[in-house]
């Protein structure tokens, strides 16, 4: 698992469009870099609406919200336009950067394991080191949890 105060991987994935993203590339201005399980289930559209809903808030503050799932950029393009979410979403259909983030768990759901994507929400600041985790996020409340920890960057 990455830890705070080291410097976030730096990795590039396909944004919504099918355009490379690339994280070193944002670096400037603080990253809201959240990893969820999967586009459109009730868990995840909850999240990605509180962060539409307070992305007013995150702008303020000069912060730029990425969303990561293994979801491919089709799947997040629906998602977005769906959802009206005002901030991009990448595609990591084989887990690499799920991996180097240390999100890539077994989960146990029903007394079956498989692997998925552990929710987690990181804050980095704008010269790319991270500043907050969030593990196992539980949804509510979590977007002022992530506004506030922007807060303490200063």
């Amino acid at each position: 698992m990455i830890a705070i105060g080291q410097a976030a991987p730096d990795f590039t994935l396909q944004d919504q469009a099918g355009s490379p993203l690339r994280l070193s590339g944002c670096q400037g201005s603080p990253i809201v870099l959240y990893f969820y399980p999967k586009d459109d289930t009730p868990g995840c559209t909850k999240e990605a609406c509180a962060f539409r809903d307070a992305f007013a808030e995150y702008r303020k503050r000069g912060a730029r919200i990425l969303g990561v799932s293994p979801d491919d950029p089709k799947s997040h393009a629906k998602f977005v336009e769906k959802y009206e979410l005002p901030f991009t979403l990448l595609a990591d259909p084989d887990h690499q950067v799920c991996e180097a983030y240390g999100v890539w768990k077994e989960k146990n759901m029903y007394g079956r394991k498989s692997m998925g994507v552990e929710r987690t929400t990181l804050v980095i600041d704008g010269q790319g080191v991270i500043r907050a985790v969030f593990p196992r996020v539980k949804v509510d409340g979590h977007s002022e949890a992530v506004l506030k920890a922007l807060d303490e960057l200063g």
